[in-house]
This record gives C-alpha cells, sequence and structure tokens, in this order.
C-alpha cells in the first residue's frame, strides 16, 4: 500500500495565549504510511508537516479505545493538518489491538513509530531531540509508559532496528497508569509468563524515576473509564521522584480526548519544556 501525499492550505490559529494568530500555511498531508511491517502486518499512520520547514518539533498522537479499538484518525483525536499548520511535524498511528494481537504488541508498535520519526528525521527536516507524544484514556497510557519505562525488555519489531526510540516529553490525557488496579486492565493479557507481572511491567507508575521524561497529565474527577485516583497516585509518584510534570485536575470534564483545553495546554507544556533546554 502505497502513502497518498496532498498538499493543502491550512487556516490556523494558534492556542496559546495571549495572542492568536492566524496564518495560511501550506501543509503536505500523507495517508496510509506504512511505519512498521510486523509478522505479514502492515501498520499504518497519516502524517503532514509544514512545506519547506526544517528543525521541526513533532506531535505523535496515539488514540484509545482501550487497546482493542479505536481508530488513528476520529474527531476527538489529533488533527495532523492542523498541528502541521502549527509548525509541527504531526504523525497519528495506528497499532495491533488486543483482539487480533495480543499485548505487548501495541506498544511495540508505538515504540516502532518512535523509530519510525528518527530514522525519518533527515528527511522530513525533523529535530530528533523535540520529539512530543500525545494520547488519550490507553492512548495515554502507551505515552506514560514511553516517558517511564522507554523501550524497557519489550524486543525491537516492526523496523528501524538501529534508531534511537527516546522522546522528549509527553502528554497524558485520561490515561491510565496502573493495568492491576484497573477494571479494564485485564485486556492487556499476554500469551505467556505471568498476568500479573506483565500487567505491572506495562504500568507507567512503577517505572518513574529520574530518567522519567516530562509528562502532562491531564484528567477529570468524573471520569468513568479511568479513576481518577489514578492519575492523582501517578502524579505522587512524579511528585516524589522529581520529574518535571504538570497537572490540569478537572471536576466536570468526563473522559477526556483531545479537547480545545487540551490542546492549549499541551502547546503551553511544550513552549515551557523547550524554555527550560
Amino acid at each position: 500500500m502505497s502513502a497518498q501525499r496532498t498538499l493543502i492550505a491550512v487556516a490556523t490559529a494558534t492556542l496559546l495565549v495571549p495572542a492568536l494568530l492566524t496564518a495560511q500555511v501550506p501543509v503536505t498531508v500523507e495517508t496510509d504510511v506504512v511505519y512498521s511491517r510486523t509478522n505479514g502486518s502492515a501498520v499504518l499512520a497519516d502524517i503532514a508537516y509544514p512545506v519547506g520547514a526544517s528543525d521541526l518539533p513533532v506531535i505523535i498522537y496515539v488514540h484509545g479505545g482501550r487497546w482493542r479499538s479505536g481508530e488513528r484518525v476520529n474527531a476527538q483525536g489529533l488533527q495532523v493538518a492542523e498541528w502541521a499548520g502549527l509548525g509541527y511535524f504531526a504523525m497519528t498511528v495506528s497499532y495491533r489491538l488486543v483482539g487480533a494481537t495480543p499485548a505487548p504488541a501495541a506498544y511495540q508498535d508505538v515504540q516502532t513509530a518512535i523509530r519510525w520519526v528518527h530514522a525519518h528525521a533527515e528527511e522530513y527536516g525533523i529535530d530528533p531531540d523535540r520529539i512530543y507524544m500525545i494520547g488519550n484514556s490507553s492512548g495515554g497510557h502507551l505515552v506514560a509508559l514511553a516517558a517511564t519505562l522507554g523501550e524497557g525488555p519489550y524486543e525491537r519489531v516492526g523496523g528501524w532496528e538501529n534508531a534511537r526510540s527516546d522522546v522528549r516529553a509527553v502528554i497524558s490525557a485520561a490515561g491510565t497508569y496502573d493495568l492491576n488496579t484497573l477494571s479494564w486492565g485485564d485486556l492487556w493479557t499476554p500469551t505467556e509468563g505471568d498476568v500479573i507481572e506483565a500487567r505491572k511491567l506495562a504500568s507507567p507508575i512503577h517505572h518513574v524515576g529520574p530518567n522519567t521524561k516530562p509528562i502532562l497529565v491531564v484528567h477529570s474527577d468524573d471520569d468513568r473509564s479511568v479513576p481518577i485516583e489514578q492519575a492523582v497516585d501517578f502524579v505522587r509518584a512524579l511528585e516524589a521522584a522529581g520529574v518535571e510534570h504538570h497537572f490540569v485536575h478537572y471536576a466536570d470534564r468526563g473522559h477526556m480526548s483531545v479537547t480545545d483545553e487540551v490542546k492549549e495546554h499541551t502547546l503551553a507544556f511544550i513552549a515551557e519544556v523547550e524554555g527550560g533546554r
């Protein structure tokens, strides 16, 4: 399957206060890009980037759906053309779902996506030291795991085995951080080994430490899918370890996705992280 490439002009508005700046930015969008091939499966992404730019920061979006459903392109997710208009190389990825390929395949795909970006940095004018990730719900879990565990003991699959796999910071909206205390954590079931230990290994809260990347945590008290205690406990662990982080704690936003509010907080968080480089 070959990627589809489209050149468009995107009207964008920066979401950072105090000023709202609107501009027409030529953007290239490529759909159905194969970023991973594993056991005969091609895993796809959509990407977008401003035309002729260089030293681009990257934003990679990982969708939710309890690892068993969801799509990389959805109305509540990250819109690649919009973020390219803001000056980013934007990527939204599919991953192998647990109903067809047991855990940890989904996370291995996310790691492959990171390596793909590093491997293609020169081709797309990417700054490999400015790779950010954002996810919601189970996607928030996967990006938080990238920030805490990194590659861990998982095998590199899908390609780009010699590329870097590091990111600068992550944003998790309504993410889960401890699979063994989550009502739907039992969906993360590997085909072999101790299931409890496998879920502990895949739980970001158990890997917070001095090497943890900066994290923006966004959660709401009335989240019926992921209890607020998951976020509160995770933030306490970040505080205890001295990890750079922000906690945006709402009372009434439900199970959050990449809303306009989340976009505003994300842009402000990235600006702060980059200001401290």
